[in-house]
């Protein structure tokens, strides 16, 4: 190795040199001036030189993009715009209304901002329904200025907790945005409601009279309204002065206003006032729905006076001369997704020709466009409607047409959402207790590539000529995402299916399948869809024929008239026989000798009586009655016997049977409603004390008991005593007796029957409770003893509230005769403390109601073991056997029905006597018992048992005698 002249080895100084060389490189890089350098040396000074560049400007360009990339977005969109739709676009939400939660007596304000164009009109809902501010003035201010809306609530009160949904609607499109809002009512504050009630006693000091027994007050009515005729599309009011004594200035009674029997609510055909001394009511465009008896009740605590009069509805006068009257009582049933049911019932008035059929329309909420509904007229008062949009709410009115034109239409329907019944009720339904106001709505991930399952109880719920109504249950396997159906049809005894909806999509379980032919018999069968393929078909309904399955009903017989006043007269009928589905009956009236007839009423009238007001004084008229259904109506009846218009003996009944004596709203004008004591076949209940006052037209001696029956003596002239002593008692002192006591015992007065061996039966008795839920309770009870020489054809169910010990007002249960000895009332208060009692009716009338049965608690019934069985019989009855029928309890607990076990003792032994006269659980609802003692009386009882163990045994039958008596004959 060579060392040079320093003293440095040549590897060493080779090393120096390469290290020189670096750093002169790294100088001359650093410098930047023109050195010529390798490609990684000129790729790593470029990394470099753009992040020294990036520190400096990375915010500034970062926000130069950012900026550039929303206005080519902007211009794209506004181009996209421009070029497909010219400038049209749908509306969208730019602020969304806000939910609130206020105090009561509060107002609130809700906002919101909408873009689109054309600009979209905005439409305020609350809980799904349109707001109409001219129906509530006052109460909601809608305001619409440069896009801006606002919907404002006035004194909000806890009625006003809702949702609200403020919908945008242009050519383009509809959407819609909620919010929610809560009232609460401030700690302490009591529902003035609960006053009224007798369940709340508040000092005088805050301005409440302590309203019980032991306050009275004389409730009296002045300048009173008579009865009242109008014409459709009039302006009509009804007033009456009341004078309250004692006047308590800081105690307001409360008004109430109803139309045969039924509360009315303000509306915008409907207004009422009260000044404080005149209470009215007045009808802003009348029309035949408001026909009707109209009752003005007012209420001071427990205390109450009413006064009734009758109100007439004329057709208003048709556009073509000869067109029928419009049609009336738009209803919508049945309404689901994209499907509704209308009913409407047929005009009084034809025009002197047959109406041909009836033309359907409907409007969507917000628009004024009507469309029809149906191409050709139909014939049956309901039709169903398809093809509406989900989430929409329509209107619907009815058009009757005859050969001479079409009339004026129907008024119009409540509004009505195209929604599955699940979510109208859960729309519908109100918070029990202040919430959030915030709605949590969660979606799943749809169950991908699960094909739904068949339909099941597919079944035809209505035939017609003219179309064929289906009903289903959606399937059990059908994933998370929502599912359509595809009916099919063919021709009974073929297996040639056809699909009816092959461009529609029916997405409600029900459908309406039109272009049958009228006489041949199809079957039926559904599939369900959805993204993941068509599932299997339902199983096929049986052949339906295409045919009115409703009959036209056959005439009313019997006409009676009956004089009742200078101006009217009383007539009855007789429901034609096999009747279904009657919707009620039209009058019309005739001078003798004139021809010409004209309607009594416009809107039908269930029971069968009626008083034809508006008469001539001196006049002689004829009568002549048909029944309605939706079928169509029936034949007149025949004329009935002429009858000169005069006042009957004592003044006749004015407005109804008696209305001062009864001191209810009821009358002989209509007995369909739920007035207290009032049935269809049944005459008035009138007040024992009243009628034993009034003893002006016979003596004393002659005047039944109050167990006795009027006219159950088979004395004529008892009967036409009655008759007489009813139209004359004393209107002053029969009123006070009715409106300032509760019902004691009530008498009835009887249909007076031509045969003289039959009388009304004894009252029922032994009323039992079967089953109890939350709402409903099923009573039953036992047989009259005495049915009075004919066969029992029915029973009355009367109930009432028992509030603290004290006991409410009767209240019907139902209005036409149920046969059996059990029923089911609906619509009870869960908790509420109840009592019953039931009238038994017969060929001779309605007999006296059973004594009030013990109070019975409606609650839900959760025992395990089964309730008692009822209609426990005796029958075949010999020295040493009987039969005993019974029937299964209405309640079977948790498990069903395993058996039953029959009890029996003689009838004076003690109840530790009671011994089973089986030892295993029968199967049948019968038994033979045999070994009985001939002379001796037993009696008997029933047990039902499952899973759970033996329930409850049955009510004891009456002692029965085992003895055969004479005439009996064995069978072998």
């Amino acid at each position: 190795r060579e060392v040079s002249i320093s003293g440095i080895t040549d590897t060493e100084e080779e090393r120096i040199k390469e290290s020189a060389a670096y750093v002169a490189k790294r100088n001359l890089f650093a410098a930047g001036e023109g050195v010529s350098v390798s490609k990684v040396a000129k790729s790593t000074s470029e990394e470099e030189h753009h992040e020294k560049k990036s520190r400096k400007v990375a915010i500034r360009e970062s926000a130069e993009r950012v900026a550039l990339k929303k206005t080519l977005e902007e211009t794209q969109a506004f181009h996209k715009k421009l070029n497909q739709d010219k400038l049209l676009h749908a509306p969208e939400f730019i602020i969304e209304p806000r939910s609130h939660t206020i105090w009561e007596k509060q107002n609130v304000k809700f906002h919101c901002s909408v873009a689109g164009w054309p600009a979209p009109r905005v439409t305020w809902y609350k809980n799904n329904v349109p707001i109409d501010v001219q129906t509530h003035p006052g109460k909601y201010i809608i305001e619409s200025r440069y896009g801006l809306h606002s919907l404002e609530i006035s004194t909000c009160d806890f009625d006003d907790t809702a949702q609200y949904r403020a919908s945008a609607m242009n050519v383009k499109g509809e959407i819609s945005a909620y919010a929610s809002l809560v009232v609460k009512r401030y700690k302490g504050e009591i529902d003035a409601s609960l006053l009224h009630a007798g369940t709340v006693s508040m000092p005088l000091g805050l301005g409440v009279t302590p309203h019980g027994y032991a306050s009275r007050f004389e409730i009296s009515f002045v300048d009173k309204f008579d009865v009242a005729f109008g014409r459709e599309g009039e302006t009509m009011s009804l007033g009456c002065t009341v004078v309250i004594s004692p006047d308590i200035k800081r105690f307001k009674p409360d008004i109430e206003w109803y139309r045969n029997g039924v509360l009315i609510t303000p509306s915008k055909w409907v207004q009422m006032h009260w000044s404080g001394e005149r209470a009215s009511l007045t009808l802003t465009h009348a029309n035949k729905e408001d026909e009707g008896l109209y009752t003005l009740r007012v209420v001071m605590g427990d205390y109450y006076e009413e006064y009734s009069s009758y109100v007439f509805v004329r057709d208003a006068d048709a556009e073509i001369p000869g067109a029928p009257g419009a049609p009336l009582d738009v209803q919508c049933l049945d309404a689901n997704k994209d499907y509704v049911i209308v009913s409407w019932k047929q005009p009084a008035v034809d025009g002197g020709n047959p109406i041909l059929g009836y033309f359907i329309d409907r409007c969507e909420v917000g628009t004024t466009h009507w469309t029809q509904c149906n191409e050709t007229p139909v014939k049956f008062a309901r039709f169903p409607v398809t093809g509406l949009i989900e989430g929409r709410s329509y209107i619907f009115r009815v058009r009757a047409v005859n050969k001479a034109g079409i009339s004026l239409p129907s008024r119009v329907s409540d509004p009505v959402a195209a929604l599955d019944p699940a979510d109208r009720a859960r729309l519908r339904s109100h918070p029990s207790a202040p919430w959030t106001g915030q709605i949590i709505v969660t979606e799943e991930e749809p169950a991908e590539g699960v094909v739904p399952g068949p339909p099941t109880d597919l079944q035809v719920i209505e035939a017609t000529k003219n179309y064929v109504v289906l009903s289903w249950k959606p399937p059990g396997q059908r994933g998370h995402e929502g599912i359509m159906y595809f009916v099919e049809k063919c021709v009974a005894g073929t297996e040639d299916w056809q699909r009816v909806n092959t461009e529609i999509p029916v997405k409600s379980p029900r459908f309406a399948v039109f272009d049958l032919a009228e006489g041949k018999s199809y079957c039926f069968r559904v599939r369900c869809c959805n993204s993941a393929g068509i599932g299997e078909p339902s199983e096929a309904t049986e052949a339906t024929v295409v045919d009115d399955k409703l009959d036209i009903p056959k005439a009313p017989g019997r006409i009676m008239p009956t004089r009742n006043t200078d101006t009217s007269v009383v007539v009855t009928w007789t429901e034609p026989p096999d009747a279904k589905e009657l919707v009620g009956y039209y009058i019309e009236s005739s001078v003798v000798g004139s021809g010409h007839w004209e309607p009594c009423n416009n809107n039908p009238v269930k029971g069968t009586r009626f008083i034809c007001h508006g008469l001539v004084n001196g006049e002689k008229y004829i009568f002549r009655v048909r029944a309605v259904n939706a079928a169509g109506l029936s034949e007149f009846s025949q004329d009935s016997e002429p009858i000169e218009v005069q006042a009957a003996i004592g003044g006749g009944l004015l407005h109804g049977v008696c209305p001062e004596l009864s001191g209810k709203a009821g009358g002989l004008t209509d007995c369909t409603t739920s007035w207290e004591g009032m049935h269809e076949s049944s005459q008035p209940i009138f007040d024992t004390d009243a009628l034993l006052k009034c003893n002006a037209k016979f003596n004393r001696d002659t005047l039944p008991s109050k167990s006795d029956k009027l006219g159950s003596t088979g004395d004529n002239n008892m009967r036409e005593m009655v008759k007489d002593t009813v139209t004359c008692a004393s209107q002053k002192v029969a009123a006070k007796q009715a409106s300032k006591s509760r019902p004691r015992d009530l008498l009835t007065l009887e249909k007076v029957t031509k045969k003289k061996d039959t009388a009304a039966p004894s009252p029922p008795y032994d009323i039992t409770v079967l089953e109890s839920v939350r709402d409903s309770m099923v009573l039953g009870w036992k047989q009259p003893k005495v049915t009075g020489g004919t066969e029992i054809t029915g029973y009355y169910v009367n109930y009432r509230e028992v509030v603290a010990g004290v006991p409410g007002k009767w209240m019907e249960a139902n209005i036409k005769a149920i046969s059996e000895r059990a029923y089911r009332i609906q619509n009870l208060k869960e908790n509420m403390v109840y009592q019953f009692q039931v009238a038994a009716a017969n060929l001779a009338g309605v007999g006296t109601p059973s004594l009030p049965s013990q109070p019975f608690k409606c609650e839900e019934w959760t025992i395990a073991v089964p309730g008692p069985p009822h209609d426990v019989t005796c029958t075949e009855v010999r020295k040493d056997s009987l039969v005993l029928l019974w029937k299964e309890p209405v309640y079977t607990g948790r498990s069903p029905i395993a058996g039953y076990y029959v009890d029996m003792k003689e009838t004076e032994a003690k109840e530790e006597h009671w011994r089973s006269v089986n030892e295993k659980p029968l199967q049948n609802k019968f038994l033979k018992i045999g070994g009985l003692k001939e002379g001796v009386s037993y009696v008997f009882r029933v047990r039902a048992t499952n899973q759970a163990g033996v329930g409850k045994p049955s009510d004891v039958t009456d002692p029965v005698i085992a003895e055969t008596r004479p005439g009996l004959l064995e069978i072998l």
